[in-house]
């Protein structure tokens, strides 16, 4: 079995909870009520979405050659 990383972006929502991208598998979102709550449903959602692309017999996208970098920008640009 190969192990896959993938990075996740947990959203603070103003009524409460977070909102759990997953930036590599497009249109892979979840939500938890607590932080704890939400990286357990993006396990999942990222184990379920990995399933469906297996079944389907697509490829599987990893993080392999993927580099990240965080951009500042003025709210005036």
């Amino acid at each position: 079995m190969k192990i896959l990383n993938y990075k996740i972006l947990l959203k603070k929502e103003p009524e409460g909870g977070y909102t759990v991208f997953v930036p590599s598998l497009p249109g892979c979102i979840t939500y938890g009520e607590t932080i704890d709550e939400s990286i357990i449903n993006a396990k999942e959602a990222i184990e379920l979405y990995i399933e469906s692309l297996k079944s389907h017999g697509e490829d599987i996208p990893t993080e392999e050659n993927i580099l990240e970098y965080t951009l500042t920008v003025s709210e005036n640009a």
